[in-house]
């Protein structure tokens, strides 16, 4: 606008613009890759254009429990209101066909004798006897008789439909509230995993909890590498699945999942993370998925936890801080520090490398034991220098403090000092 009038000349107002796009650095965020198991442990998958929908019918009661919960409770409500109107007019069918609707003439408790259903006499009265039918309210007002055989018939088949609904509508409602998944939600991972030595050898290792008190009876951890791959004729698999093993010295391959656990995997020459060092994992497009599976304790259901680690999740040269202490013989567990981990000394190359050439880790371990002292000195050269500064400063508070002396001459010349 100030251009339009002239006050500034166009060609400053478009160089000083260049000059704000040359200042402003261009920063293009890597994108985003889709992991297949999100950390919650859902799957990151959606099922499109599946023809044949009349599956999932086949197996209704999975089908129901496997519905949200909104439009679990909408069927619930449905299918007993619909049974409801269906029998209703069925009732009321029976009572117009039997001639219970026309006008009594004559003596009322004949009329009411010869009648199929007692006191049903429109449409609303025949909804309310079909919901004390089902529901076996029986408030005593309205009845069948001997009248109809047929009526007989229709009150023993909504009864049948009444308890089949009932059993199917509850236990579908059970299964949903003791879902195996609802346990899950109480047994954690780490944010991140780490890549660290640990006895010699290259690990990937993460940390695994439980926040109740009650057990996982036979748990056990499976670690599985999604990656894309290529075969060599061309192939592309996008999701190419592949286990790697745990180092668990117990020959069932079962944890005691009694307090928080470090799972350790060595990387070998077995291991998808053999060739792979940690200038190229930040690279890599990978995705390590990590599944925990038991029983409960308490309700003898197997219930399963689910998480992964992308590349960015990788913490190369990492350990994780003890959690577990003892406290006035109790072993206490601090969750607060669940995740953290320090950063140690750990050979930058891959498992191969460092299999090949032994001196590497060597190597690594003098540096960290130098460094290591070289802290120590610093620390003890800064304890040193403090606690002189301290025996300083409190030298000059003393002298500061001393008490001058005072001579006094008394009239036989004699001197004498005192303090003051």
């Amino acid at each position: 606008m100030l251009a339009r009038k002239s006050i500034i000349p166009e060609e400053y107002v478009l160089a000083r613009i260049a000059a704000e796009n040359l200042r402003k650095p261009r920063i293009r965020d890597r994108p985003h890759k889709a992991r297949f198991i999100a950390k919650s442990g859902a799957c990151n998958l959606a099922h499109k254009n599946i023809r044949e929908q009349g599956r999932f019918l086949q197996d209704i009661f999975t089908t129901l429990v496997d519905l949200k919960w909104r439009h679990t409770l909408v069927i619930f409500t449905m299918s007993f209101l619909c049974s409801w109107l269906l029998f209703a007019m069925i009732w009321w069918l029976v009572a117009f066909a039997h001639g219970d609707m026309a006008p009594s003439v004559g003596n009322a408790e004949n009329a009411k004798l010869k009648q199929c259903v007692m006191d049903v006499r429109s449409f609303t009265s025949a909804f309310l006897f079909s919901i004390e039918v089902q529901v076996t309210i029986g408030f005593g007002g309205r009845m069948i008789t001997e009248e109809c055989p047929f009526a007989i018939t229709i009150l023993i088949l909504q009864n049948i439909v009444g308890l089949i609904i009932n059993a199917v509508m509850l236990g579908c409602i059970f299964m949903k509230t003791a879902q195996a998944h609802r346990r899950a939600e109480t047994l954690i991972f780490s944010r991140h995993a780490v890549i660290a030595v640990r006895n010699g050898k290259l690990c990937f290792m993460f940390r695994v909890g439980d926040l109740r008190k009650s057990m996982i009876i036979s748990a056990s951890v499976r670690i599985q590498v999604v990656r894309k791959t290529t075969t060599p004729e061309g192939e592309v698999i996008p999701i190419h699945q592949q286990d790697i093993p745990i180092d668990n010295p117990l020959e069932s391959n079962n944890i005691f999942l009694v307090a928080p656990l470090i799972i350790c995997h060595i990387i070998d020459k077995r291991s998808p993370l053999y060739d792979i060092s940690a200038y190229d994992l930040a690279n890599q497009d990978l995705e390590i998925i990590v599944v925990l599976e038991g029983v409960v304790e308490t309700t003898g259901i197997t219930t399963q936890a689910r998480t992964s680690y992308i590349a960015e999740e990788i913490l190369w040269g990492h350990r994780f801080v003890p959690i577990v202490t003892e406290e006035e013989g109790v072993y206490a567990v601090d969750y607060s520090k669940f995740g953290n981990t320090m950063k140690i000394a750990a050979p930058r190359c891959s498992a191969k490398e460092l299999d090949e050439k032994p001196s590497i880790l060597i190597q690594t371990l003098q540096k960290s034991e130098l460094s290591h002292q070289n802290s120590l000195r610093k620390r003890n050269s800064m304890r040193r220098n403090n606690s002189m500064r301290r025996n300083n400063s409190m030298r000059r508070n003393n002298s500061s403090f001393i008490v001058p002396k005072v001579q006094f001459i008394t009239p036989e010349g004699n001197q004498c000092e005192s303090e003051t």
